[in-house]
């Protein structure tokens, strides 16, 4: 890749594995999951999805959807979490657009109890599960559903962009095998 890409100011170039007219797909330094990648625009200045042209926005979510596939078929995922965290107050960090796509495995899932926990929640037990949160240690607490921070060890330039590399490989064998791509 000839031209420079950033992740809002962050140089990303060496992460990228995928690139189209308006977005394209890294690596991610501090992965959830072998696999946990980013989907991102090349306009820096999209921070919300709505800032996305609706040219931006097809691309967008036709890149989203090729790689969702091939992360899917690479990992061997069972499934895949789609995020995208729009917004300070929903956990973005990066004042970028991005989608996280992150394989899951049956073996580390809670199956249809996310269904029972959605449809217990009501908005006046807010304070009550706001306390029962904390009781059971904020963020610390939820180790058992997914990997925590401290266990997410940022990599190295030279391993991220070694991923990268053969992420691209693998994604152009996919996409030649695969004629709707």
């Amino acid at each position: 890749m000839s031209n420079p890409i950033y992740f809002s100011r962050f140089l990303v170039t060496n992460q990228v594995f995928y690139i189209s007219k308006h977005s394209y797909a890294l690596v991610n330094l501090k992965p959830i999951t072998p696999g946990h990648i980013l989907i991102v625009p090349l306009r820096t200045s999209v921070v919300n999805l709505a800032d996305l042209t609706t040219e931006e926005n097809a691309d967008y979510f036709k890149t989203l959807q090729l790689v969702h596939r091939f992360i899917k078929h690479h990992y061997k995922a069972d499934s895949l979490n789609i995020a995208v965290q729009d917004g300070p107050e929903a956990g973005q960090t990066v004042p970028h657009l991005h989608t996280h796509v992150i394989p899951r495995y049956r073996i580390h899932n809670i199956g249809d109890k996310i269904y029972e926990l959605l449809d217990d929640w009501r908005i006046d037990d807010w304070p009550n599960r706001r306390l029962e949160y904390m009781q059971l240690g904020g963020r610390d607490g939820l180790k058992k559903l997914a990997k925590p921070d401290e266990q997410r060890v940022e990599r190295t330039s030279e391993s991220m962009s070694k991923e990268a590399q053969e992420l691209a490989e693998s994604l152009r064998k996919f996409m030649e095998a695969n004629s709707e791509f």
